[in-house]
């Protein structure tokens, strides 16, 4: 959190030079560090000090304070200092942090005149041994990868490595000599600097749960989690429907005198001969006709002398004095 008070903790010098209750150099309250490692502080002022020179020092005092870096000054290979007017901001780096850097700091502008004093604010730095992790807690979906970079202190260098599973010690993963270890599924790398890294490879739904880091005697604990792999929609495409196409049909062109005339030598022989075979279906028709009118009477009369015959009371044998009267040649064919 912010510091609430510019001067912490104050000296009764200090108390009277106090010109405004408004912080105007504002910092966190505290960093933690482990050993060995690097750390960055952010130091932000209000706009009318960016042209001021800023600083930081080691004490809990200003004036027993011990200068390390300014702004208008070489910075050193353990110390620097970087001003950003257009952000507000001056941030100071410290490399390679040992146990008796712990302590407070100041962030300090110097404003220049001795009817006023600097401003500044405190930060309490404590540098530690032990572990840390960049993130407590990662995720990855099924199938991907996901890494995890646990922190250790100076004084765990040259230690051993450590993978585990919590609760079960028979799963630990060590990096050897090396510094190094990777199977199908698990890959840790040391680089003996301050940290080192677990990629968790090809990852399935059991891999969820928590972890241990270790270095020495030290450990920290991590948590994975392991998401079901996204199903990927399958869109189908279908081709476009086949347009129907419209056939244009000229409109008939109207009968004319002139188109007539120039068809008609055509049509001509087409006349004559549908007359002609009208006029010899008719004669055959009427020679039918004719035929069938002249034989009707002839029929009658065969018909009428069978019945005679039927009529007849006396013996067959007296039909042979009988007389057959032809009435024309056609008749003999009938009977």
């Amino acid at each position: 959190m912010w510091q609430k008070y510019c001067l912490r903790p104050l000296s009764q010098l200090q108390i009277r030079s106090v010109h405004s209750s408004l912080c105007v150099v504002k910092t966190e309250e505290e960093f933690k560090v482990l050993e060995g490692l690097s750390l960055t502080i952010p130091c932000h002022y209000e706009p009318q000090y960016a042209s001021h020179v800023k600083y930081w020092c080691q004490g809990r005092t200003k004036e027993f304070c011990t200068t390390l870096a300014r702004t208008d000054d070489t910075s050193s290979d353990k110390v620097s200092i970087f001003d950003d007017p257009a952000q507000q901001v001056f941030t100071v780096t410290m490399k390679n942090l040992k146990e008796g850097d712990s302590g407070w700091y100041i962030c300090g502008v110097e404003i220049g005149d001795m009817w006023k004093a600097d401003d500044i604010t405190f930060t309490n730095i404590k540098v530690i041994h032990g572990m840390s992790v960049l993130h407590s807690s990662v995720s990855g979906e099924e199938g991907s990868s996901v890494t995890v970079e646990c922190l250790y202190s100076e004084r765990y260098r040259e230690s051993e490595k450590k993978w585990c599973r919590s609760g079960d010690w028979s799963s630990c993963l060590l990096t050897g000599s090396e510094g190094s270890y990777e199977d199908t599924s698990v890959a840790i790398s040391d680089d003996r600097t301050g940290a080192f890294t677990i990629t968790l490879k090809k990852l399935q739904m059991r891999d969820t749960g928590w972890y241990l880091c270790s270095a020495g005697q030290q450990q920290i604990a991590v948590h994975v989690q392991v998401t079901p792999q996204a199903t990927t929609a399958v869109s189908m495409t279908f081709p476009p429907a086949p347009q129907q196409s419209v056939v244009y049909l000229p409109p008939p062109k109207a009968i004319t005198k002139d188109s007539w005339s120039s068809d008609g030598h055509m049509l001509e022989p087409i006349l004559v001969c549908s007359s002609l075979m009208l006029l010899v279906g008719l004669a055959i028709l009427g020679r039918k006709l004719w035929k069938l009118h002249k034989v009707d009477p002839v029929l009658r009369q065969v018909k009428d002398i069978k019945a005679r015959f039927n009529e007849y009371p006396g013996d067959v044998g007296d039909l042979q004095s009988a007389t057959v009267v032809f009435i024309n040649k056609d008749s003999q064919d009938v009977y």
